[in-house]
């Protein structure tokens, strides 16, 4: 074995590690709520997540050709490779960041952010209008998206049952979010997951191993099985923040904040192929749901915590993939 394919080992061993970081750093998307609503316990509801974190990966690779074909341009050779690399060192440094301090981030956007500074410190080309249209434009249209939706989903709900009994309603809407969690599991698989078989991918074009940009169905596997194994180990730091600092769901609330979150993960998986934060959609959901009581029913002092944690992903993780990109250079 030479030393290209050896880093090209190294490089797919690092990305599973990722992926297995953006598992348990995201199970709070999963489950938070209907373990905070006592729909499920967390065991119950991590190993519920994992299984259909799982089938999601393995149902679509069109977001894993955007994150992988759609940020910078394809890198050729040794030098290629170093880049992949320390976009994907920049990612899981900022993913334990911000999950020691429970601070529920976007994997996906530490991921994008790590292979544009990766990129800049290598003076490679990004694909800026890519970053723009299939980055930025989600990343603001996304939030607003899940909070309105949630907010009107929530209304509905409310009208609907009115005069429904609340215990008996309660109890219902705990079975309902059994089938809403395992939905936000799957859609998490349709979007985090390719993320990782989308770098993979990249680092296997790099190397010459495969001539198109088409994912190798051992990554979709591996992928798949990485997410899934750092889901069941679950995240609780951000569960807890995800689940009641921000506000306290009726099992109504939860079922109705899941399944607008759930809905934009896979239409946007499926129809548009854009890679959304699903840590984004998922908060602002809540938020939406949390919305209807009153304004200030949300805890906006934990809320502005996380939106100044989503502002700054993309730069920070940037910057340590930069600096990871400078101290692999100078050591191969």
């Amino acid at each position: 074995m030479d030393a290209a394919f050896i880093g090209l080992v190294v490089i797919v061993l690092v990305a599973l590690a990722f992926d297995y970081t953006n598992g348990f750093h995201d199970a709070a998307n999963s489950i938070a709520v209907a373990v905070s609503t006592k729909a499920l316990t967390p065991r119950v509801a991590l190993a519920l997540a994992a299984v259909m974190n799982l089938i999601g990966a393995l149902l679509s690779t069109e977001v894993a050709k955007t994150v992988g074909a759609g940020i910078i341009d394809p890198p050729e050779g040794g030098n290629g490779l170093e880049i992949v690399f320390a976009a994907l060192i920049g990612a899981i440094t900022w993913n334990m960041i911000t999950w020691w301090y429970g601070l529920p981030s976007s994997s996906s956007h530490a991921l994008i952010g790590g292979l544009v500074g990766a990129a800049l410190a290598a003076a490679h080309s990004v694909q800026w209008m890519g970053v723009f249209e299939k980055v930025i434009v989600p990343m603001i249209v996304s939030p607003l998206v899940g909070f309105g939706l949630g907010y009107l989903f929530m209304l509905a709900i409310l009208w609907t049952f009115r005069r429904a009994h609340v215990s008996k309603a309660n109890r219902g809407f705990r079975y309902a979010q059994i089938v809403s969690s395992a939905t936000m599991a799957l859609g998490h698989g349709m979007q985090d997951a390719q993320k990782t078989m989308g770098i993979i991918t990249l680092a296997l074009f790099t190397a010459g191993e495969i001539d198109t940009f088409e994912v190798p169905f051992w990554v979709v596997l591996a992928a798949a099985a990485a997410i899934s194994a750092g889901t069941y180990a679950g995240g609780f730091r951000i569960i807890r923040t995800m689940g009641r600092r921000i506000i306290q769901l009726t099992p109504a609330g939860g079922f109705a904040a899941q399944t607008v979150a759930s809905s934009v993960m896979v239409t946007t998986a499926t129809v548009f192929a854009v890679p959304i934060s699903t840590t984004h959609i998922t908060t602002t959901s809540i938020m939406g749901v949390g919305s209807t009581r009153r304004l200030s029913a949300v805890r906006w002092g934990v809320a502005g915590n996380i939106v100044a944690a989503w502002v700054v992903t993309l730069p920070a993780a940037a910057a340590v993939a930069a600096i990871a990109y400078f101290v692999t250079d100078a050591v191969v």
